[in-house]
């Protein structure tokens, strides 16, 4: 038996988050399917990082265990072939039998892109908001977010989660071609936390809040006072960082 790490991208726009769930599509259920039709056999998928409904993924992972040489160069070919066209199987690979996909991710990073012109083919993959930013403004928030460290603020209710720390390893808002985009990147996130950070931080790049307001809600530790109303489809999990040694074998 071996331990194999799956990297796939999406595009989320059809599904109900990545991890799967009774009643809905998700992105692990249509990788699990293709599995089973390929390799007639039943395979339970560990995933590294949840994404919620509508957001995609440039990168992210699966690990499992298998008795299967996963790894060879034609199965992702094949795979690729089962799986719907917004869902790609990026590489296959044998990883030592401790490796897990999700505890030893070091950090992940999510961009958020936002666009203020008009554009037909941007409106499924960014947020059209067509008002005036201070993008300096903007910055000086992200600054606030690197030092904190609670971010109870910012996540959602109902999740399942011991405490609500997080370590920012780096938090900015940048200008690229027709984008203005935040990045950040941690070494975890809560439920809809970037969408919270974006939501509010947007109030404050509108003048609707000032940067001590943003502090204060910050502070208060309750989610209730940030904004969450941001769409999921401008919001992209960009990359999973791994120790050298769970990423040293890929197949191609």
């Amino acid at each position: 038996m071996s331990r194999y790490f799956i990297e796939v991208a999406y595009n989320g726009a059809a599904y109900s988050g990545f991890q799967i769930q009774q009643n809905a599509n998700t992105i692990q259920a249509e990788v699990e399917k293709a599995l089973l039709i390929f390799f007639k056999e039943n395979f339970s998928l560990t995933g590294s990082s949840r994404t919620d409904a509508g957001v995609h993924a440039l990168q992210n992972y699966f690990h499992v265990d298998s008795e299967i040489d996963l790894s060879k160069n034609t199965n992702s070919y094949h795979l690729n072939a089962i799986l719907p066209d917004d869902i790609v199987i990026k590489n296959i690979h044998a990883v030592e039998n401790e490796a897990h996909c999700r505890f030893d991710a070091m950090s992940r990073e999510y961009k958020y892109y936002i666009y203020q012109n008009k554009n037909p083919f941007l409106n499924d993959r960014a947020y059209f908001f067509p008002y005036r930013l201070d993008v300096p403004l903007l910055n000086e928030a992200a600054n606030i977010i690197q030092a904190t460290t609670d971010f109870s603020s910012f996540s959602k209710k109902n999740t399942q989660v011991n405490n609500f720390m997080c370590h920012i390893i780096k938090s900015n808002w940048l200008h690229q071609e027709d984008f203005i985009i935040y990045q950040v990147i941690s070494n975890r996130f809560l439920r809809g936390m970037v969408k919270g950070l974006v939501g509010t931080m947007l109030q404050v790049g509108t003048r609707k809040i000032s940067l001590e307001k943003f502090q204060q809600i910050i502070d208060k530790k309750d989610c209730s006072l940030a904004n969450f109303a941001v769409p999921s489809h401008g919001l992209f999990l960009e990359k999973v960082a791994y120790p050298k040694k769970d990423i040293e074998k890929p197949f191609n």
